[in-house]
């Protein structure tokens, strides 16, 4: 709304130097008739002023443009090590073996990252792994078809995770989508030794 409110302000300044330019124009004219350098004065000081005034538009805008740009870097940045945390945890929990109520607190922690920001999509495929890991989890100990069973659901989910944070690059290039999540899914089965 503010923005709103700046962009009619900058619109009404505007009007008004022109409407204003052109009535003290017409009026320096015909005042200084007789003297031409008079008039040529009047047409630098108007074109001084709309020169700023054009050059304050474009740099409020540019403004605008950059804060956008830093705000999704950052936002960005905070994605991907919230998710690179979320795939070490896995990764601690997967070599150890066992789960502790620690590693418990810590997941929870990460889902409650994970919905500040993360897209649908990706929240729906961590419930899904969130379900095969408590099924891991039941009794403390994760056996090694369970690993492979998190393995799987893990790849799903980083299948969904890549598309979040480069899913516009991905779309661009010539390898479709299906193509690149079939393959990281291949990877993990490969990794687990039953590709």
């Amino acid at each position: 709304m503010k923005k709103l409110g700046d962009n009619l302000l900058l619109l009404f300044l505007t009007a008004v130097v022109v409407v204003g330019g052109y009535a003290y124009l017409r009026y320096a004219y015909r005042v200084t008739d007789s003297t031409p350098f008079t008039q040529e004065i009047v047409l630098i000081i108007l074109g001084t002023v709309a020169t700023i005034l054009i050059t304050a538009a474009l740099l409020n805008k540019q403004s605008a443009v950059e804060i956008d740009k830093e705000q999704s870097v950052k936002f960005i940045d905070l994605k991907t090590r919230t998710y690179e945390e979320l795939i070490n945890q896995i990764e601690q929990i997967v070599l150890s073996k066992e789960v502790t109520d620690r590693d418990l607190v810590r997941l929870q922690f990460t889902t409650h990252r994970l919905a500040i920001f993360a897209a649908p999509a990706v929240l729906e495929e961590y419930q899904e792994f969130l379900r095969v890991f408590n099924r891991a989890a039941v009794d403390g100990a994760v056996s090694a078809i369970e690993s492979d069973q998190l393995t799987d659901s893990l790849a799903r989910l980083t299948v969904e995770i890549r598309a979040d944070l480069i899913g516009e690059l991905d779309r661009e290039s010539d390898i479709g989508l299906q193509k690149i999540a079939e393959q990281i899914v291949e990877n993990a089965s490969e990794t687990t030794g039953r590709g």
